[in-house]
């Protein structure tokens, strides 16, 4: 088979010869094989490894991602951030850990803005219920 990771400025991955694969989405790890029928998943923070023909494992932690596979010989995962390496302990600990605090910064920063909107909205709310009690705003 043959796999591809690619992010969105550079392939990460471009290997061919892969006998197995290993993934993990939101319903737990899987298994890909040659002649694997046509498949589509969210793939969720987490190293993907893989066998290449002559018995070699690799690795490759990824940032979530979509994972195909086309006509049982094409494996291709996209996904927002990718880093490949043959150590597995040092991805697991170093790189996968990165990856869900910056997942945790981005969520901080969306609660954050999210609130800082809604604040805006109120005063704007409270300034046109005050113009209305007036007589001489946009509800006068």
């Amino acid at each position: 088979m043959r796999l591809r990771i690619i992010t969105p400025l550079s392939v990460v991955v471009d290997q061919d010869g892969v006998s197995a694969l290993r993934a993990e989405d939101a319903t737990g790890g899987f298994g890909i094989q040659t002649g694997h029928a046509d498949f589509l998943t969210s793939l969720v923070i987490s190293v993907v490894s893989w066998v290449s023909g002559d018995g070699t494992r690799h690795y490759c932690a990824v940032r979530r991602g979509v994972l195909s596979v086309t006509a049982g010989q094409e494996i291709a995962i996209a996904t927002r951030e990718a880093v490949a390496g043959d150590d597995l302990t040092t991805l697991d600990e170093t790189v996968l850990a990165q990856f869900r605090a910056d997942l945790e910064t981005q969520r901080l920063e969306h609660v954050e803005s999210t609130r800082l909107q809604l604040n805006a909205i109120r005063q704007i709310m409270r300034n046109l219920r005050q113009d209305g009690h007036s007589g001489s705003g946009i509800l006068g």
